[in-house]
């Protein structure tokens, strides 16, 4: 990933939010036939080592990753188009062009099939559990039947990747004049990537 300084973004604590806010990755490996990318919930531990997934066993990914390949889990925050005509310094110079503004998080690692029922379902309890949680009346999988549900884990099999690097790039038009970024935060003022916006200048104080 191309990643200028002034986009970088190291905080742990603000990688892991994005990655738990915004669980749905897209998984990348090189297979034997190509690329190969998948889309699904990744459950990061809180130390940010392991990631754990699962998908259906007739999916091939889990075949073609053996003992262990080289992945990029990509986690697609907030986004948003930034007009040329957000900018003040339009009207002094006419020298702006359209950009993108994005914050996302690549997560390199191993990645493992985990072909275990016990560790597939507690790895669906803890998921279930956590996405169920703001509902006034959680659903948990001991609302089905128990011979429905064996059924149901059996089709799945365990993805872990095992990190080894992460990077965060948010694009938040750091790059640009403070009047300038006013102007973006303004124009995407009803957008998540312009809450994004608003708490990044407000670490900076106010620019």
């Amino acid at each position: 990933m191309y990643l200028p300084v002034h986009f970088n973004e190291t905080r742990p604590a603000v990688l892991g939010e994005v990655m738990r806010a915004h669980p749905l990755a897209t998984l990348v490996i090189n297979g034997a036939a190509g690329l190969l990318a998948n889309h699904l919930p990744l459950l990061a531990d809180d130390s940010l080592t392991v990631l754990r997934g699962h998908v259906a066993r007739a999916n091939p990914v889990w075949r073609a990753v053996g003992q262990g390949v080289d992945a990029l889990a990509v986690f697609q925050a907030a986004d948003g188009y930034v007009s040329p005509s957000f900018y003040p310094s339009k009207a002094v110079s006419g020298q702006v062009v359209p950009t993108w503004n994005y914050a996302v998080v690549h997560v390199h690692g191993s990645l493992h099939a985990i072909d275990s029922r016990a560790w597939v379902r507690e790895l669906v309890e803890t998921l279930t559990t956590q996405h169920e949680a703001d509902r006034a009346q959680p659903w948990g999988l001991g609302d089905a039947p128990e011979a429905y549900i064996e059924r149901m884990l059996a089709a799945i099999v365990g993805l872990e990747l095992r990190v080894t690097h992460i990077a965060g790039k948010f694009k938040l038009s750091q790059n640009r004049e403070a009047a300038d970024r006013a102007g973006v935060r303004q124009g995407l003022s009803a957008t998540a990537v312009g809450d994004l916006m608003a708490a990044s200048a407000a670490e900076r104080g106010g620019t």
